[in-house]
């Protein structure tokens, strides 16, 4: 009876030993598998989420208007005005595919205050879909087309108002040399 019982007790501890092994294996293969699948690259492709884009729909108040409108006169240039408050000068109106809300583009550009101090320049930034950038190059960078360069004079609150960004002060009015260099 005692060896009947062993045997028994043996068969279950068995039975469990290849449970626990067969456990193990499958958290281990699911392990293996979310690791792989969390080191897949991100998906590039653009799956944009704007719709109805109205580059008029946000517009810069009067005051950061004006600032622009200063600045300008301050230093002899003549510009355009855009119906969000940007201001433009088109150096080259390009040749090629003109950018859209939901476009990659790549462009040369540098950014800089009023004071003259360049934060940012790139001889080749991009590719950016343009529905991530600032709302001022949302509104400008489709005055021009590919090939083409423009100067965008942005109110505070089409770039990064209220907020400092790095070497930005908050509140600043920005402004951008840029060179399209392709839209995709």
């Amino acid at each position: 009876m005692l060896r009947c019982s062993r045997f028994r007790i043996n068969k279950v501890i068995l039975k469990k030993h290849r449970m626990l092994k067969f456990i193990r294996i499958v958290s281990l293969s699911l392990c293996i598998v979310a690791f792989f699948n969390s080191c897949k690259k991100s998906d590039t492709s653009n799956s944009c989420p704007v719709t109805n884009y109205n580059p008029c729909a946000l517009q810069a108040p009067a005051s950061e208007i004006q600032a622009v409108k200063d600045y300008l006169s301050a230093n002899g240039l003549t510009a355009t005005q855009h119906c969000s408050g940007l201001f433009y000068i088109i150096d080259a109106p390009g040749t090629g595919a003109t950018p859209a809300i939901c476009s990659a583009i790549t462009v040369s550009y540098e950014g800089k205050l009023t004071n003259g101090t360049v934060f940012d320049s790139s001889p080749n930034g991009g590719p950016f879909f343009l529905y991530q950038l600032i709302a001022g190059w949302q509104a400008g960078i489709p005055l021009i087309k590919n090939g083409g360069s423009i100067r965008l004079f942005i109110p505070p609150s089409l770039g990064y108002g209220s907020t400092a960004n790095g070497p930005i002060p908050a509140n600043s009015v920005l402004i951008f040399r840029v060179d399209l260099k392709s839209v995709q």
